[in-house]
């Protein structure tokens, strides 16, 4: 029996990949096109699709754990419930799941809800799960780039509560880490859920500031207005989805993401060192 990884050749997915290998992890990788996926050589790659039930059932046979992480999409509720149904059909019980912080509470956000969807299913239909919640994505930031650098304005509409961003790979060392130890557990662990957060709780004039020091030079936080932030989106993405990120703003700058009491030193134990922090990957997006 084998782990199965979803979500594989994006920013988390990849890194989820990387520790299991250097974790001598038995596992495979499920993607639409194996011959451009640029995995390393002696990866296990299967081609699939998640609304595609024949090459789901395929691609589950000999599996016992399942990473599941499903990108934004306008089917990604039908990907989710269609994927975990599968899986239950094809005995797989062992589930690591990548949802968002505070799911259940942004109720108009779009994949937000997904997720808290998608939680209810893996309670409800008793899977032996970890339920991973991450905040907001520092990598997210490699967006943004060239704004913050070339004209001196941080963008994103973040408020001023705060949000413990969390660095992708910190996100994927704490998947590795629960497949395998779903994998190999004797039997059937109880669900779980894990609030992935970063060291630092940032508000938008605070990550301007972070990125002032790191440049040597002033840079401003552009505001909490979203009618900008959703038309500099629509510009590289479709517009259902440049909406989605402004609702998914607006809720940043209404309730922030602040960790529960614990969560970091929860992910400190677990990976048995510090969090990787925003100012690290602002110095290396800026190098």
């Amino acid at each position: 029996m084998t782990i199965l990884v979803t979500g594989a050749t994006g920013r988390v997915g990849r890194h989820v990949v990387d520790q299991l290998i250097s974790r001598d992890a038995d596992f495979r990788v499920l993607t639409r096109d194996p011959a451009h996926a640029g995995f390393p050589a002696g990866v296990n790659v299967i081609q699939g699709d998640l609304l595609d039930i024949g090459s789901l059932r395929a691609a589950f046979s000999g599996i016992s754990t399942l990473f599941l992480l499903n990108a934004v999409s306008a089917d990604e509720f039908t990907q989710a419930i269609i994927t975990l149904n599968i899986a239950r059909e094809c005995g797989i019980e062992r589930v690591v799941y990548l949802s968002v912080f505070d799911a259940e509470s942004a109720v108009n956000v779009p994949h937000f809800a997904v997720k808290s969807g998608a939680e209810r299913m893996l309670k409800a239909m008793d899977f032996s799960a970890t339920i991973l919640r991450p905040t907001y994505f520092i990598d997210n930031e490699i967006m943004i780039r060239e704004v913050i650098v070339d004209h001196g304005i941080y963008p994103m509409p973040i408020g001023n509560v705060g949000l413990a961003m969390v660095d992708a790979r910190d996100i994927a060392e704490v998947a590795a880490i629960e497949l395998i130890r779903r994998e190999q557990a004797a039997g059937k662990l109880p669900l779980e859920t894990i609030n992935l957060v970063g060291p630092d709780t940032l508000t938008g004039t605070q990550a301007a500031a972070v990125w002032a020091d790191v440049l040597g030079r002033s840079v401003v936080y552009g505001g909490d207005n979203p009618d900008a932030f959703e038309a500099n989106m629509a510009g590289f993405m479709p517009t259902w989805m440049a909406y989605e990120m402004r609702l998914m703003a607006e809720r940043f700058v209404s309730e922030g993401m602040i960790p529960q009491e614990g969560d970091r030193e929860r992910l400190v134990t677990l990976l048995g060192r510090p969090l990787r922090s925003y100012r690290e990957f602002a110095v290396m997006l800026a190098g």
